[in-house]
């Protein structure tokens, strides 16, 4: 247990110390909401099918900033690894100032993803690693002096390799029954940009730092009923636009609504 103790530990350090070397030229801030739902389905006793989906805003509801959905199939290989394959898809508005986009963005991702649990007493920590492969879109202007969104198109769409490692310990706050019933939530998670490190448009490369993003998290959930559990974080997320021009600093609510079903035969 201290051996597994010192790795989260370490992992976290890591994951700071990826952040703080990351420099943009531009920093900007936003103070975002984040409406998110989550909800698992178990098929058999060991596939489920996740459907997750959100809608964020950027400076309270006053701009939109990206909805993404984002369904899979997720397999339980061993008692406390599960195996996951999905879709998502995106959309990332305009927003802010300095604005990272000049027009909406779309994105699609195929992935794989490897989700680690363990119970130790009371608490449970989660170790996820989720490789995306992304397929981006790339807004070209279609005047010779573009001044506004509509004087932009997406023209092509470039391949990008990203991998997401999260940790997350949840623990029991409050129990009712010897149930829990309002949960602490603490965690970080890194987005990590893997391949060539550039902005040479001949190249396939996926950005010019190695850090995409990175979100510091903290919260409490409340379990309604073993189907269904309400969560509320705030995340503080950074993130490192393709050229490394703009660096976000966003301060953010996420509110989240769990449910987990099941329709295995018993």
């Amino acid at each position: 247990m201290k051996n597994f103790k010192n790795k989260v530990i370490v992992s976290l350090l890591l994951i700071s110390i990826f952040s703080l070397q990351t420099q943009a030229q531009t920093k900007s801030q936003n103070n975002d909401i984040w409406l998110h739902y989550v909800g698992k389905n178990m098929l058999t006793k060991k596939l489920s099918f996740t459907f997750e989906a959100t809608m964020r805003f950027a400076n309270g509801f006053s701009e939109k900033q990206q909805y993404f959905v984002r369904p899979s199939f997720d397999y339980q290989l061993t008692k406390h690894f599960l195996g996951s394959i999905g879709y998502s898809h995106y959309n990332t508005y305009v927003y802010g100032s300095p604005a990272i986009n000049k027009r909406p963005i779309p994105e699609d991702h195929v992935w794989l993803q490897g989700t680690l649990s363990h119970q130790l007493g009371d608490l449970k920590l989660t170790n996820r690693l989720r490789n995306e492969f992304r397929f981006v879109g790339v807004a070209s202007s279609t005047v010779a002096t573009p001044t506004n969104q509509a004087d932009y198109a997406i023209t092509d769409h470039k391949f990008r390799d990203r991998l997401r490692y999260m940790v997350l310990a949840t623990y029991p706050l409050v129990k009712i029954d010897n149930k829990p019933k309002l949960l602490g939530i603490i965690g970080d998670e890194a987005f990590m940009n893997i391949g060539v490190l550039g902005t040479d448009a001949t190249k396939n490369n996926v950005g010019k730092t190695f850090m995409n993003q990175n979100r510091i998290i903290a919260g409490l959930g409340y379990v309604i009923d073993p189907h269904n559990q309400i969560q509320l974080c705030y995340i503080h997320q950074n993130i490192w636009n393709f050229s490394d021009t703009i660096e976000e600093s966003n301060p953010t609510i996420r509110i989240s609504y769990l449910t987990n079903f099941s329709f295995a035969k018993k």
